[in-house]
């Protein structure tokens, strides 16, 4: 396994028909890759689907922020973290 430690990658993903941009440490954008393909759905399409859920939040985190806490939770929410 190579080191987890490496500073963000900043990534083009596209919601909603508007190009943005995302920075994430490869390890999350590996993680959301997986997520996706798990899912049946483009990155694009979760990215898109977890900023919906970030937005409807009370104190909204950035973008990768959110990113990194759903995949957390998600981790979470299998067992795989305490």
């Amino acid at each position: 396994m190579r080191s987890p430690y490496h500073p963000p990658v900043k990534r083009s993903v596209e919601i909603a028909g508007h190009k943005t941009s995302v920075s994430l440490e490869p390890l999350f954008w590996s993680l959301l890759c997986a997520a996706a393909a798990e899912l049946g759905l483009p990155v694009n399409a979760l990215v898109a689907r977890i900023d919906a859920e970030r937005i409807r939040s009370v104190t909204p985190p950035g973008l990768a922020g959110a990113i990194r806490l759903w995949i957390a939770a998600r981790l979470g929410e299998r067992g795989e973290v305490d």
